[in-house]
């Protein structure tokens, strides 16, 4: 795949910007540095490197999305016996609302299919109404509620979770 990622703000103009090529690679340990600097930063309630690496251990799909050395996005996901659970979704602060989000759902969504399941599922942030939206445009649906599913930032209230899914 070839693309062309907006650098990040605090890189250094090129004369002639060259294409890079867009890959998906497993998430290993040797990535899982850069992964949690992203995570940190794109959440006020981030995964430990313990959540990473029990998932990476328990043998979940767990996908990074590279430009060049750019860490645009990852995800990380949990088969069931006909269906796919999204644990962990995000794109790199400075490479949202660039479609990448999009491009980390259609392979998760190929992954699925392949291995035949019939469901996705995902939990969002009933405050996410981003992300809520590229789950509609994707065809996701709302199918439920989990009440007070997410930690809350400073100890306040948890947040509610909406319940998603797209039939494969």
């Amino acid at each position: 795949m070839s693309a062309l990622p907006t650098p990040p703000a605090n890189a250094r103009p090129a004369r002639r910007q060259a294409r890079l090529e867009v890959r998906f690679e497993a998430l290993t340990l040797a990535r899982l540095d850069a992964v949690l600097a992203v995570e940190q930063s794109a959440y006020p309630n981030p995964w430990t490197r313990g959540n990473f690496t029990d998932a990476i251990a328990s043998g979940y799909q767990a996908q990074v999305l590279m430009a060049g050395e750019h860490l645009l996005g990852y995800f990380v996901a949990m088969m069931g016996v006909d269906e796919v659970h999204l644990l962990n979704i995000t794109v790199a602060p400075a490479f949202q609302r660039q479609g990448w989000a999009r491009v980390l759902l259609d392979a998760l969504t190929l992954w699925a299919r392949r291995r035949g399941a019939q469901w996705l599922w995902l939990e969002v942030r009933v405050s996410n109404l981003r992300a809520q939206h590229v789950y509609r445009a994707q065809g996701f649906r709302c199918v439920g509620e989990r009440k007070r599913y997410y930690p809350a930032a400073q100890g306040g209230w948890r947040e509610d979770a909406m319940i998603m899914s797209l039939a494969l």
